[in-house]
């Protein structure tokens, strides 16, 4: 893979090169192509107005193959939205909530699903299920033992987002979710872009999987995406948009009939804004052109991170982790905004100060960041 030295220019504008900017688990920096396609999209949007569509249609696709690629499933029916949180509204809202009433989570999981999750539980309608997370090495198969015949879905994370754990065995609660008709929805936010992700490998092919580029892709905000398992075609999801009828617009409607088409399109929403799209796909073809493909990026974070935890006194590869370092600390949030005064910019979640390299980063810059923790 192309070195640090080499890739820090082609984010001149974020001034990588001499900023410690150690968040690269939750906001990376964009790379200055990515500006292009912002300029592309005022640009088309200028010349053809309302028949713009077409070519952010097309930039669409582009986003939808670049998570194709890290999901190693080229045919992969997907849905985009801005955020998470829609997508999740709309496979809750796909399933058959009347007649199986529970779901299953974990206490590791973001904010947007520990919240959505915690105030369905209070409305007592539905039974919530909250599975400790730690130890993450047996959580597949402790969420696999309350699942059960009255389970309408599975919720969990594929990468802790606090402290960067793998949940292993995944596939094993697919297969359990299958045999007891539950569906499994899968948040690899924290996976894709520090580490393959290949479905089938992982036996996940009858799996939900939502997530999306604002961490490690660097695609920025509003490129978010569900990966749709076969099942899917069988599903009508409540809160859907317009966008779900685009290609039959102009087809006579059946008063009163809701009708779906096939593919991701039967997950879509409404309206947007699709300069995102237009950004992404712009720097997904940057990380084509310089090599940051989905191996090479994670033998990069495994040495980064592993690096940085030496610096701590912990040794060994850090194989079963993601793509940043985590440290308990006393008060993270407070250590936090104490290194971002020494232009040290880390961030914090709960008890864990966490550490985020990115490929931009050099070695030395790790250590002076190093350096300044061990300081605290």
């Amino acid at each position: 893979m192309i070195s640090a030295e080499e890739l820090a220019p082609h984010y001149s504008a974020f001034r990588v090169a001499e900023r410690l900017l150690l968040t690269g688990h939750s906001h990376q920096a964009w790379p200055d192509v990515a500006k292009e396609g912002v300029v592309q999209a005022w640009e088309d949007a200028a010349l053809h107005a309302d028949e713009k569509w077409g070519r952010a249609l097309e930039k669409a696709e582009r986003v939808r193959d670049g998570f194709r690629l890290w999901l190693d499933e080229p045919g992969a029916e997907i849905a985009l939205d801005q955020n998470t949180f829609g997508l999740v509204l709309r496979f809750l809202s796909a399933l058959d909530l009347r007649s199986r009433r529970r779901l299953v989570t974990t206490d590791g999981e973001f904010h947007t699903l520990r919240r959505l999750m915690a105030r369905l539980g209070e409305e007592k309608t539905l039974d919530v299920v909250v599975v400790p997370a730690r130890p993450a090495e047996t959580l597949a198969e402790r969420l696999a033992a309350v699942t059960d015949e009255r389970t309408v879905a599975v919720l969990v994370s594929a990468v802790l987002f606090e402290d960067s754990k793998i949940v292993p065995n995944l596939g094993q609660l697919a297969s359990a979710c299958e045999m007891r008709g539950a569906q499994l929805l899968v948040d690899v936010y924290h996976a894709l872009g520090a580490m393959p992700f290949p479905l089938a490998e992982q036996g996940l092919e009858a799996a939900w999987l939502v997530g999306g580029g604002y961490k490690y892709l660097q695609l920025g905000e509003g490129n978010c995406f569900l990966r749709l398992p076969p099942q899917a075609e069988d599903l009508r999801p409540v809160f859907t948009g317009w966008f779900s009828e685009f290609a039959e617009l102009a087809r006579e409607k059946v008063p009163g009939a809701v009708e779906y088409p096939r593919g991701g399109m039967r997950f879509a929403g409404a309206t947007y804004d699709p300069t995102s799209h237009y950004r992404a796909a712009r720097v997904l073809d940057f990380f084509a052109e310089q090599g940051l493909t989905p191996a090479a990026l994670r033998e990069n974070y495994l040495r980064q991170t592993t690096l940085l935890a030496s610096t701590f006194g912990v040794s060994g590869r850090r194989s079963d982790f993601g793509g940043f370092l985590a440290l308990e600390v006393a008060d993270a949030e407070e250590a936090s905004r104490r290194l971002a005064g020494e232009g040290v910019m880390t961030d914090s979640r709960g008890r864990h100060l966490r550490l985020g390299p990115a490929p931009y980063l050099r070695d030395e810059q790790l250590e002076a960041a190093a350096t300044a923790v061990n300081r605290l």
